[in-house]
């Protein structure tokens, strides 16, 4: 009981950090006047945010209730680990610096849930899903599931962009320097990466619950 109660206020408390911190980004644009619905919740941030933070807490809210995850929930919080690590990694590397859209000069994001969304919690969930050895262990082989989502969103992406001109990301935009050699580079990049982090991030886990015999409870 103390391993679910720990690891249940964990992610519940992740979960509602995440959560929370879409609704003050929300809420801070809607009072700048700068709120854009269909443009906020395109980006891969934002739907990994709200992604992951459903998946946290309700497992976090399971536990605390003394039940377990099953395995499916087990690779869709996988999913969502595996996203927001993308989501932290990709933002420092590539994003960190990007240019201010000109509707928004003159308007400062919230530090906080950027900080929360971007940097805390892609360390936060990894750690705790590394961590919670015990519980659902699923095959490796169905770590493959982690690109289905970021494909979608791709597929989506690149559809809306085509047919209205505006793109979440600079490097999934044809039009960009580059063009669809590039554009593609990076997207077949970043399902690589999808695959290979979630292949490392469950094999790790299955690795020390085997080290230390870990049962499914």
């Amino acid at each position: 009981m103390l391993y679910k109660g720990v690891f249940g206020t964990i992610r519940t408390l992740i979960g509602l950090a995440l959560l929370g911190s879409v609704i003050w980004q929300v809420a801070d644009r809607l009072g700048a006047d700068l709120f854009r619905p269909t443009e906020y919740f395109a980006y891969f941030s934002i739907t990994s945010a709200m992604l992951a933070g459903l998946m946290v807490l309700t497992s976090g809210v399971m536990l605390l209730r003394g039940k377990s995850e099953s395995e499916r929930q087990n690779i869709a919080r996988l999913v969502a680990v595996v996203s927001m690590i993308i989501v932290g990694t990709v933002y420092h590397l590539l994003l960190g610096d990007s240019a201010i859209d000109p509707r928004d000069v003159g308007y400062d994001w919230p530090r906080i849930p950027n900080a929360i969304i971007h940097t805390y919690a892609p360390v936060l969930v990894a750690l705790d899903y590394l961590f919670s050895v015990k519980g659902a262990k699923p095959r490796l082989l169905k770590a493959a599931w982690v690109v289905v989502y970021p494909l979608v969103w791709l597929g989506l992406s690149i559809i809306r962009g085509l047919s209205d001109g505006w793109w979440p990301y600079w490097f999934i935009n044809p039009g960009s320097e580059g063009g669809v050699v590039a554009m593609l580079t990076y997207i077949f990049a970043i399902a690589a990466a999808f695959i290979a982090l979630g292949f490392v991030v469950l094999g790790i886990r299955l690795s020390a619950a085997k080290m230390i015999g870990a049962d499914n409870k």
